[in-house]
């Protein structure tokens, strides 16, 4: 009787995984992703690992090794029932961060500790105190693109898909909303609500403009137009729909536009592609330089050498988890 023996050849293992995001990665780059591949999957096993990716990572991630994918709402909710001792967060430091608050006891690691977010560092925890000193008894919702030291001032987290939601629950007239700008804009012409807003800006959504969606639709006529709330409000206006990233997803999937367009980064148009073939993506590449920190190298480098290991400051973190579970409770 004949054994069969497992293939030494990496392009030969990950050949089913190729099959998925051909559509999306030319054959010609495929050799250069395989061996990493190859070996963070026998890497999460031997460390007993999980990898949780976000939207906006590439194809050849998202779709290859990532165990969990989703947006930030999505990512919280997992990093929460996962058993895995070790977690990898292919995204940025505070998604990372949030992972660790929600497992304080297990080993959460991010491949680059130098992947930040223009949102989280536009704010800090003395910019909260003294907001909450200028507006005292106002509630404080702080978005989850935050530090743990800010989430630990603020008396709720939210994400892009669910700040209505959040604000709506506090049932009051008047709500400091953090640090995204534009969110809270298009969080108050939603509810109604009174929002006091913080400058902080995504630097990738911040781009987009109103006029770049005019000539989208003049140059690709009967596109579906789908952008993120972090966008500025004249863009969410002009769009068909404004959801996040998750929201997006659903929409194509659900609804199959011959033609659309994300107003949101780059890759996402990529990943989502490979699980809609019949839908045309039209793609206005704005790239997020701290979320392209990650790669395959570095993840299973930090596999190898469980380096980049997340600590949080023990006097901020029960604080900020707090925060963070009573946004997931709602």
């Amino acid at each position: 009787m004949s054994v069969s023996v497992p293939s030494p050849d990496p392009m030969i293992r990950t050949a089913p995984l190729y099959d998925r995001v051909k559509s999306v990665i030319p054959s010609i780059e495929w050799p250069a992703f395989a061996e990493d591949i190859d070996a963070i999957l026998r890497l999460k096993h031997k460390r007993d690992a999980v990898i949780l990716a976000h939207n906006y990572q590439t194809p050849e991630i998202f779709h290859c090794v990532a165990d969990i994918v989703g947006d930030s709402l999505a990512l919280a909710r997992e990093a929460a029932k996962t058993d895995a001792k070790t977690i990898v967060l292919a995204g940025v430091h505070f998604m990372a961060e949030t992972a660790k608050l929600l497992n304080p006891r297990k080993r959460v690691l991010i491949p680059d500790l130098r992947a930040g977010c223009s949102l989280a560092e536009s704010i800090t925890p003395a910019d909260v105190r003294l907001l909450r000193a200028r507006y005292p008894g106002v509630p404080i919702v702080t978005y989850v693109n935050t530090s743990a030291a800010v989430k630990a001032e603020s008396d709720i987290c939210c994400t892009s898909g669910n700040a209505r939601k959040i604000v709506e629950s506090l049932d009051a007239p008047k709500v400091i909303m953090l640090p995204d700008e534009y969110l809270a804009q298009n969080i108050a012409r939603e509810t109604g609500v009174e929002i006091v807003t913080w400058a902080g800006h995504c630097e990738v959504h911040e781009r987009f403009s109103a006029k770049d969606v005019r000539q989208l639709r003049a140059g690709h006529p009967g596109v579906v137009v789908l952008a993120h709330p972090e966008c500025p409000p004249d863009v969410v206006a002009e769009a068909d729909f404004a959801g996040s990233t998750a929201a997006m997803v659903d929409y194509v999937a659900e609804r199959q536009p011959t033609r659309v367009v994300l107003m949101t980064e780059c890759s996402m148009s990529d990943n989502v592609a490979v699980q809609n073939p019949k839908v045309e993506f039209i793609r206005p590449c704005n790239l997020c330089p701290h979320m392209k920190r990650i790669t395959l190298a570095k993840i299973r480098q930090s596999l190898e050498t469980l380096s980049h290991e997340v600590t949080i400051d023990p006097a901020v973190a029960e604080p900020a988890r707090r925060a963070v579970e009573r946004m997931l409770a709602i």
